[in-house]
C-alpha cells in the first residue's frame, strides 16, 4: 500500500491569494504550495481518493494521471468534495463512499453528475480493493464530519479530517485501541491560535501523542503555519508499505 498527500492545505491554500505575509512569500520564493486537502491510496493497481479537493485536476496531473477507482468523503465542506466534478469527460466517474449524512449533502450538490453512491454507516468497517476502511465521527461544528481508519495487512493509518481535539469517546477509543502506525492530523494554525472548529499545531501534536500514534503528519494547514514545522506534511509526500 502507498499513500500520497496530494494536498495539505486548508480551504484557502498556501500561498493565499493576495497575501504578502512572511509565510506566503517564503512559499512563493521556494516554488512550493499547499493545495487543498486530498490523499491518494494505491493498492495493487487500484487508486482510491480520500477527499476530492478543488485542486483535483492539478493534483492528478502531478500524480501522473492515475485512473481513480473510488472516492471517500469526510464531510460536505466544498474544499473536501467539490473537485469531484473534474471527472466529467476525463474518465468514468468513480463510485463515492461517505457516511449517510455526508453522502446526502454531497450527492445533492452534485446532482448533475451521475455516479454510484455508497452511504456507509460510521464505525462499520468495509473493504475496498483489499483495504479496510472505517468512518468514525469527529467534531467539526456545525457540520457532520468523519475521520477515517485504513487497515491493510499489519498497517493502520488514520486521518482525522477537520476536527477539534474533543472527538467523541467512541472515536477516541477506536483510535487508541487500534494501534496507529501513521496519523494525518488536522493542524490549521500555529500554537497560540484558538480556532473553534479545528486544532492548532500544539493541540494536534498532543492529540497524536494521546491516541498513541507511532508517527504523524500535520495536514489541513493554513498559510499561518510556517513551512518547515516539525511533523508537517507536504504536498506529494509519499508513504509506502510492502
Amino acid at each position: 500500500m502507498q499513500i500520497t498527500l496530494l494536498g495539505t492545505g486548508d480551504a484557502i491554500g498556501t500561498p493565499k491569494i493576495g497575501c504578502d505575509c512572511e509565510n506566503c512569500r517564503a512559499m512563493v520564493a521556494a516554488g512550493r504550495s499547499r493545495l487543498r486537502m486530498s490523499l491518494l491510496v494505491e493498492i495493487e493497481g487500484k487508486h482510491i481518493l480520500i477527499e476530492s479537493s478543488p485542486d483535483l485536476r492539478q493534483q492528478l496531473l502531478r500524480a501522473c494521471s492515475p485512473h481513480i477507482d473510488g472516492v471517500l468523503w469526510s464531510h460536505g465542506h466544498y474544499d473536501h468534495f467539490i473537485g469531484f466534478g473534474e471527472f466529467y469527460r476525463v474518465q468514468k466517474v468513480p463510485p463515492a463512499y461517505a457516511a449517510p449524512p455526508v453522502m446526502d449533502y454531497c450527492s445533492g450538490y452534485l446532482h448533475f453528475l451521475p455516479f454510484e453512491k455508497h452511504p456507509v454507516p460510521v464505525y462499520e468497517p468495509f473493504d475496498l480493493f483489499g483495504v479496510t476502511f472505517t468512518f468514525f465521527e469527529v467534531n467539526h461544528p456545525p457540520v457532520y464530519t468523519c475521520g477515517l481508519l485504513l487497515e491493510h495487512d499489519d498497517v493502520t493509518v488514520a486521518y482525522t479530517a477537520d476536527t477539534r481535539e474533543d472527538i467523541p469517546k467512541r472515536s477516541r477509543d477506536l483510535l487508541e485501541n487500534t494501534g496507529i502506525d501513521l496519523l494525518f492530523v488536522d493542524a490549521i494554525a500555529p500554537e497560540g491560535y484558538n480556532i473553534t472548529k479545528h486544532m492548532n499545531y500544539a493541540e494536534a501534536v498532543r492529540f497524536a501523542r494521546d491516541v498513541g500514534a507511532r508517527d504523524y503528519r500535520c495536514v489541513h494547514m493554513s498559510h499561518l503555519v510556517p513551512p518547515g514545522m516539525p511533523h508537517a506534511g507536504y504536498d506529494m509526500e509519499t508513504f509506502c508499505w510492502e
